[in-house]
């Protein structure tokens, strides 16, 4: 390959062909269901690393480098949106963990019916399809632009999904969490290998500084798409769609203890936001290079930054240096859609399929799973080749889990919530969505006497949209009125089938605590009295436990010493 040294290519099958053996090697202790979708035996520093792994990948650094080139240092809130998310991760690992589910889908059933779990199996397949295809297309131009176009971004994308199909399907959940331990150290070392090298060739951030003159290049928030609207909106809907991840189940609930998962899902995605910070400050220092060389902006393709700046500078160091930097990239893509594969597999098996073919051997299940898994992944195949640009399917991608999301909160919240409310619900929000991307609703906005003073409308490439902070306020304001107000003329749900949710949510993991049957309180298992905070109305709001306090305080000071630390 022009640009490519024979040690570039030795590592690149070298990682291949390491990984995929380790997680098909992981494959010989699948027996059952449980061993593949759900296996609760890891302990704190691989939870930590699946966390960081699943939510992680070289994506992401397309799409904060690509959103950076154009409106400046602003751009990393394309991913740090979930940073003001982080210490609610503290609260939420440890209730999903009770839930003692094997999906999360189990959970809508248990707080409501099968219906919900299906239609959350349904809109959580669309999810990680798309999800999948997100990354893969993040990846592909990754690799395209580091290889010098020498590789073609669907041959990448192909080659890619191969491997992870291979040793996702054949291990499950387990073989994507032994994996990602692997992986996740590559994805660390891919988020700060470019840096040090870029800042040295700009002279560091002072010469970045004297380089882009434009002072809202180097803000946080800049009079462009990303203003402190964008990023409440933004972070709101991250904690409002987190919930309905699919893959967030396996992320909390698959330690010994909630314990495993809490400190897993928390220390992983802060290692995740320092990560972010190194991609940021490499693409703004990418940007000064560009202009320091005389290189016309226009001319640059933003979604191959990144690779750009990896086939400049790393084969000056050494051979075989570019070949571990797209070792990494592959090993951050494959180590979320691994388990994103795996997720969306445990929904439709055990939430659509197996409830509609029962009696069969677990066997028949398992081999049934890894199908599904290929056909899931074929999906997001098919969405990253038709998506045209990496952020843009970022964006779709922020509107799916939302939908099911806000179900979730107001049926943990509030007991009032009915099985028509939570349909109502998803559905209008997912209406609400479809209509503000329709060009009368966008004329109509155009016409209201605020449409300028309030910035309702952003025009971007001469294309005119609903400023996305708008179109979130609105189809969440509609979904959750529409759901509550449906809700009190509907019929509720069953007190027992309530208080075996609510008993469940609030009852830790017993030490050994063997499970016996999805959402069900083992009878060696005690349940837990809680003392309440709010009961009014309905609302169901426990008092925190000490330790959900101090870790939620202990969160958030990371949180302000990461941005102070970023300023």
């Amino acid at each position: 390959m022009p640009g490519i040294h024979p040690f570039d290519i030795a590592v690149i099958v070298l990682y291949l062909v390491g990984i995929t053996a380790l997680g098909i090697w992981t494959a010989r202790r699948v027996k059952n269901l449980s061993d593949f979708f759900m296996p609760r035996r890891f302990g704190k520093g691989m939870m930590i690393m699946h966390a960081f792994g699943t939510g992680t990948a070289s994506d992401q650094a397309v799409t904060v480098a690509a959103a950076t080139f154009k409106g400046g240092l602003s751009g990393i809130w394309y991913q740090w949106l979930w940073l003001f998310v982080t210490p609610f991760y503290w609260l939420i690992a440890p209730v999903f963990r009770r839930f003692r589910a094997v999906t999360t889908a189990d959970v809508y059933e248990l707080r409501f019916d099968r219906s919900v779990a299906v239609l959350f199996a349904l809109v959580g397949i669309a999810n990680m399809s798309v999800k999948i295809g997100l990354m893969l297309k993040g990846a592909g131009a990754l690799i395209e632009s580091a290889t010098g176009t020498y590789v073609d971004t669907e041959l990448a994308i192909l080659a890619v999904t191969v491997m992870f199909v291979l040793y996702g399907a054949a291990g499950g959940l387990a073989a994507a969490i032994v994996t990602d331990y692997a992986q996740g150290l590559l994805t660390i070392l891919f988020s700060v290998m470019l840096l040090p090298f870029v800042l040295s060739a700009v002279g560091g951030m002072q010469g970045v500084r004297e380089t882009i003159t434009d002072p809202h290049m180097l803000s946080l928030v800049a009079p462009g798409k990303v203003t402190w609207f964008f990023v409440i909106m933004m972070s709101l809907q991250a904690l409002v769609g987190i919930v309905a991840q699919p893959f967030i189940m396996g992320v909390c609930a698959a330690g010994k203890t909630e314990w495993e998962g809490r400190i897993g899902f928390t220390v992983g995605n802060l290692v995740k936001r320092i990560c972010t910070i190194a991609w940021s400050l490499t693409a703004i220092g990418a940007v000064a290079w560009y202009l320091q060389r005389g290189v016309d902006l226009a001319s640059v393709q933003p979604d191959h930054l990144y690779g750009d700046v990896a086939q400049a500078f790393l084969p000056k160091i050494a051979p075989g240096v570019l070949g571990l930097f797209l070792a990494a990239v592959l090993a951050g893509v494959m180590s979320s859609c691994d388990a994103f594969m795996v997720s969306s597999a445990a929904l439709f098996t055990e939430n659509v399929y197996k409830p509609a073919v029962p009696g069969r051997t677990e066997r028949h299940y398992v081999w049934f799973g890894r199908l599904t898994s290929v056909m899931v992944v074929a999906g997001g195949v098919i969405f990253a080749l038709w998506v045209p640009t990496v952020v843009k399917a970022l964006e779709i991608w922020f509107m799916i889990a939302p939908m099911m999301g806000l179900v979730f909160w107001i049926g943990l919240l509030w007991r009032r919530l009915t099985v028509v409310g939570a349909w109502v619900t998803t559905l209008s929000g997912f209406a609400t969505w479809w209509i503000t991307t329709q060009s009368w609703f966008i004329d109509w906005c155009a016409r209201l006497p605020v449409a300028e003073a309030w910035r309702l409308l952003w025009v971007e490439n001469g294309k005119t949209s609903l400023y996305l902070p708008w179109q979130i306020l609105l189809y969440m304001t509609v979904a959750v009125v529409a759901g509550v107000v449906v809700s009190l003329f509907t019929r509720p749900v069953s007190q027992d089938k309530l208080d075996r949710f609510y008993t469940l949510s609030r009852t830790p993991i017993a030490p050994g605590e063997q499970l016996v049957e999805p959402c069900v309180l083992p009878p060696s298992t005690a349940a837990a009295k809680r003392a309440m905070l709010v009961t009014f109305a309905g609302l169901e709001i426990p008092l925190p436990s000490k330790a959900s306090l101090i870790g939620f305080i202990v969160v958030w000071i990371c949180v302000a010493l990461m941005i102070g630390g970023f300023v």
